[in-house]
C-alpha cells in the first residue's frame, strides 16, 4: 500500500513542481544515491586496492617485457608509456563492468525493493550508481598515475590533463556501470550475471586499442575497435596524457555521452524488473 502511495505522491508532486524544480530534484536524488555507493566504499576500503593488483601487474610485467622486445609499434612512445592509459582505461571497466552484482546483493538482502519503493525516478537511482562507480574508478587514476610516476614514464603532467583524464573516466565508468545495472536487471542472479560478466570484460578490452594501436589489428577486428566504447576512453586518456591534446576529442566525447545516455535510459527502464 506504501508503495502505491508514494507512487501517487510522487506523480501528484511532479504536476505541480516547475521543471527548474523537477531537475534541480532529480540532481539531488542522484547526487543522494551516488553519497550512499560512496558510502559503502569507505566501510570496506581494502577494495580499492584489491582492484588495482591486477592492473599493476599488466604495467609491471606485461609493460616492461614488451617494451625490451619491440614487438608493437608506437612511435616514439616508449611501450610501457603507450599501454598506461589503456590499463587504466580496463582498471576502470573491470570495476564498473562488476557493479550490477551490488543491485542482485541489494535485490537479494531486501534493500532494492524498500529503495523503488521512494518516491524517486529510476534514472536518478541509475545516475547515482553510475556516478558512485565513477568516483571508485577515481583511484585506479591516482594509483596507476602514481606507479607511472615511480616508473618514470612520459606522462604529461599538467593539472589539465589529469582533470580531463578523470572526467574521461567518471564518463567511461558511468557506461559500463550503466550497461552492468541493464545485464543485471536481465539475469537477476549472481551467477549468471559473473558468467556474463567475465565473457565481456576480455573481448571488450582485447577488442580495443589499450594495448596496441587499432592500424596493427586485422581489418574485422578495426571495425569492432571502432564501435567499442572502451576504444574512445582510451583514445581520449592516450591524448591527454601522453600527447597532451586530441584533434577528434570533440566527437570521442560525443560518442561516449551518446552511447552513456541511452545506456543509462535502457538501464533506468530495466531497472525495476530486477525484483519481479
Amino acid at each position: 500500500m506504501k508503495q502505491v502511495n508514494y507512487a501517487k505522491e510522487s506523480k501528484d508532486s511532479v504536476k505541480t513542481k516547475s521543471p527548474l524544480k523537477i531537475i534541480l530534484d532529480y540532481i539531488f536524488n542522484s547526487f543522494t544515491i551516488a553519497e550512499m555507493e560512496v558510502r559503502k566504499l569507505r566501510h570496506d576500503p581494502t577494495e580499492l586496492l584489491t582492484r588495482a593488483v591486477q592492473p599493476v601487474l599488466w604495467l609491471l610485467i606485461f609493460g616492461q617485457a614488451f617494451s625490451r622486445i619491440r614487438a608493437i609499434p608506437t612511435g616514439n612512445v616508449n611501450y610501457q608509456t603507450f599501454m598506461a592509459p589503456g590499463i587504466l582505461a580496463q582498471s576502470m571497466m573491470f570495476i564498473s563492468i562488476f557493479y550490477g552484482l551490488s543491485i542482485i546483493w541489494d535485490k537479494d538482502q531486501g534493500i532494492l525493493q524498500k529503495l523503488i519503493a521512494m518516491p524517486v525516478p529510476r534514472a536518478a537511482f541509475v545516475k547515482g550508481k553510475a556516478f558512485g562507480a565513477g568516483v571508485r574508478a577515481i583511484s585506479q587514476v591516482i594509483i596507476i598515475l602514481f606507479l607511472s610516476y615511480l616508473l618514470g614514464l612520459n606522462i604529461k603532467w599538467s593539472l589539465l590533463n589529469i582533470i580531463m583524464s578523470i572526467f574521461t573516466i567518471i564518463l567511461g565508468a558511468a557506461f559500463f556501470s550503466s550497461l552492468s545495472m541493464a545485464l543485471a536487471a536481465i539475469v537477476k542472479s549472481r551467477e549468471r550475471f559473473m558468467g556474463i560478466g567475465q565473457v565481456i570484460t576480455m573481448p571488450l578490452f582485447f577488442a580495443s586499442n589499450a594495448i596496441y594501436p587499432i592500424q596493427i589489428m586485422p581489418h574485422w577486428l578495426q571495425i569492432i575497435a571502432k564501435i567499442n566504447p572502451l576504444s574512445y576512453v582510451v583514445e581520449l586518456l592516450r591524448g591527454y596524457l601522453i600527447n597532451g591534446s586530441i584533434s577528434g576529442a570533440s566527437f570521442d566525447w560525443l560518442i561516449l555521452i551518446l552511447a552513456t545516455v541511452v545506456i543509462q535510459v535502457i538501464s533506468a527502464v530495466l531497472y525495476p524488473h530486477i525484483v519481479t
